[in-house]
């Protein structure tokens, strides 16, 4: 037997003059940059959302003959929904339609060859001579085998140059994803039509790019827009609208980590503001200003905010679970700001991520963190954690915990905090498990800003100053059901 090694690249000869790519592998990347080629899509409208999901919507001029007539539409999504599809338009009527996503590509002809007699060619590289032989393929499954006379080989790369020419393409193969629809026309002629449809793998996503001035306390956001499209088209000179939301699907689930372990932006109060943005049932719209080409394989971004200026404070978080003893910890270093517009960002915010860079020394930006926002109304108030406070630590201690009656319980909690830092800071402590009626009986700070606050229905808050490379502690009694 010869040739037994499997084959990695071939060049295909279709008929006598068309020469397919070389490469297996580079087809689908070669094809991505090919938006320059006549399309026949028509003026493009597409519809994003944040799940994926995406509605195209291709004006295109038919001129049809009257009565029953098939029409072929290319350059559609290779995902189409095909149960998504309408084609309205005057005075015509759908009554069936086919999607054909069987793509021309050389591993396809050769598994559609399967079967059949093709032409191998081969090339003597020493002199330059073609042989000829006629041969069957008889699988294409990792490799291609063929009957050749009364010899069984395996198509190899042996580094002499081999084509194979088939007689003719299969008729159910394309080089173009194409949807046909059999339509009645009342009138015939040059007819307006728009055809509809969902499609998969053509999403976007909303990014963050903070930097934060702690001299001034102010922030700079610029928002991005990535727009990625894995649906095998291109979409060129397209009219482009985001949805920030995620219509509910039929087989669709809430997704529960999307973003693996990045921190979590919390929404500390949320908005109750409106603006004139428009929105979608309960989903907001934002429109691309320019028409832009989103090609296949391709990640494109857009901005989409620029804000300057806007207040905010870096302040430090550390939280304590019921009641409980804790070693000096790291409290989280967070940023807050608001949406609101006054004083704020000015907007809603689609979900997304927010990365937070400050300026070193020589002025040049650094990354210090990043956290995953979810979709956040106008007018709220935001706590980004950025990290882990080096210098800033807390620990948290159990001095007296006993029962005074059946219903009620005496717990006595001291906090400590140290600060390495060369200036004062404040940190907000939280301590939850409050549930019931639990009241501070007593506490060792006072005043406005740092006795406890209730922020939730078990959970309550203080403000505690700690001075430059200094310590505090707060001690505070609790009385409680449990």
């Amino acid at each position: 037997m010869k040739n037994t090694a499997p084959i990695k690249y071939f060049n295909i000869l279709v008929g006598a003059s068309v020469l397919l790519p070389i490469s297996l592998a580079a087809q689908s990347s070669a094809s991505a940059d090919q938006v320059d080629e006549p399309s026949a899509q028509g003026d493009v409208s597409i519809t994003i959302y944040n799940n994926g999901q995406s509605l195209i919507q291709d004006k295109r001029q038919l001129n049809l003959p009257k009565g029953r007539s098939k029409q072929q539409f290319p350059d559609v999504s290779a995902r189409i929904r095909s149960e998504t599809v309408t084609l309205s338009g005057p005075g015509i009527g759908i009554v069936e339609q086919n999607f054909d996503f069987d793509l021309l590509t050389p591993a396809k002809l050769m598994e559609k060859a399967v079967g059949q007699t093709v032409t191998l060619i081969r090339t003597n590289p020493a002199t330059g001579k073609e042989t000829r032989l006629r041969a069957k393929v008889l699988a294409a499954n990792g490799g291609v085998v063929l009957k050749i006379g009364n010899n069984i080989e395996v198509l190899r790369d042996d580094g002499l140059p081999v084509r194979v020419i088939f007689d003719k393409v299969p008729p159910n193969l394309r080089a173009r994803p194409t949807l046909s629809v059999t339509l009645e026309s009342q009138s015939g002629g040059q007819t307006p039509t728009t055809l509809s449809y969902l499609t998969p793998n053509l999403g976007w996503k909303a990014d963050y790019v903070t930097l934060f001035d702690e001299a001034k306390q102010t922030i700079d956001v610029q928002g991005w827009v990535t727009l990625t499209n894995n649906s095998g088209t291109s979409y060129r000179n397209a009219n482009i609208l985001l949805v920030a939301g995620s219509p509910t699907q039929g087989n669709s689930r809430r997704n529960s980590g999307g973003f693996g372990r990045l921190n979590t932006g919390t929404i500390d109060q949320a908005g109750t503001e409106s603006n004139d943005r428009e929105r979608l049932g309960d989903f907001y719209l934002y429109p691309l200003g320019n028409r832009t080409t989103v090609a296949n394989a391709q990640q494109k971004q857009v901005s989409f905010m620029d804000v300057k200026g806007a207040p905010a404070r870096n302040t430090y978080e550390f939280n304590v679970g019921r009641f409980n003893n804790r070693d000096f910890t790291s409290a989280s270093s967070v940023l807050k700001f608001t949406t609101s517009k006054s004083g704020g960002l000015g907007d809603q915010l689609p979900s997304g991520v927010m990365r937070v860079y400050m300026q070193d020394r020589s002025g040049d930006p650094q990354f210090i963190g990043e956290s995953r926002i979810e979709s956040t109304p106008l007018g709220s108030s935001m706590s980004i954690k950025t990290g882990d406070a080096f210098d800033v630590k807390v620990k948290s201690v159990v001095m007296e915990r006993k029962r005074i009656n059946s219903r009620r319980w005496k717990t006595t909690m001291r906090y400590d905090f140290t600060n390495a830092r060369s200036n004062a800071i404040t940190v907000d402590l939280g301590q939850s498990g409050l549930w019931g009626d639990a009241r501070v009986e007593s506490q060792s700070l006072d005043g406005a800003e740092t006795s406890g606050k209730r922020v939730s229905a078990d959970r309550m808050e203080w403000q505690v100053p700690v001075p430059a490379n200094g310590k505090a502690s707060l001690t505070v009694t609790f009385g409680t059901r449990y």
